[in-house]
């Protein structure tokens, strides 16, 4: 069962984060990764003042199943699939750099987009 919900840990949470920076290019998606990034940005910022700063429950769970399966993880997911993915061992540093400045940059996007977006339709009415 620990097999199946670290399989599943892995497709959420990638999915989470690619949504999370790359759902402002269609139209249709944009009010929903924006959700996203609040999410994400209340997670990091906002539990993170208690659990430790870019905390996220979905790695927190998933670790706990990976201890369970003997897996002795780096401290950031980031980190993790960077490592899955390509066999580098990414500095926690770059990791939490390249974490943020991609939030960040999405967060950006999505906003000046769903404003454009919202403009546009109240104009054409």
């Amino acid at each position: 069962m620990n097999e199946l919900l670290n399989a599943g840990f892995f497709v959420f949470h990638t999915s989470w984060i690619l949504f999370t920076c790359l759902g402002w290019i269609w139209r249709q998606t944009r009010p929903w990764q924006l959700a996203t990034v609040v999410l994400t940005a209340v997670s990091w910022f906002g539990l993170g003042a208690w659990y430790g700063w870019g905390y996220c429950p979905c790695t927190d769970w998933h670790w706990q199943i990976r201890a369970q399966l003997g897996y002795n993880d780096p401290p950031s997911y980031i980190q993790l699939l960077v490592r899955e993915l390509t066999g580098i061992d990414m500095p926690a540093d770059v990791a939490d750099v390249l974490a943020i400045a991609t939030l960040a940059a999405a967060a950006l996007l999505s906003a000046a987009l769903n404003v454009r977006d919202r403009l546009q339709a109240s104009e054409g009415l």
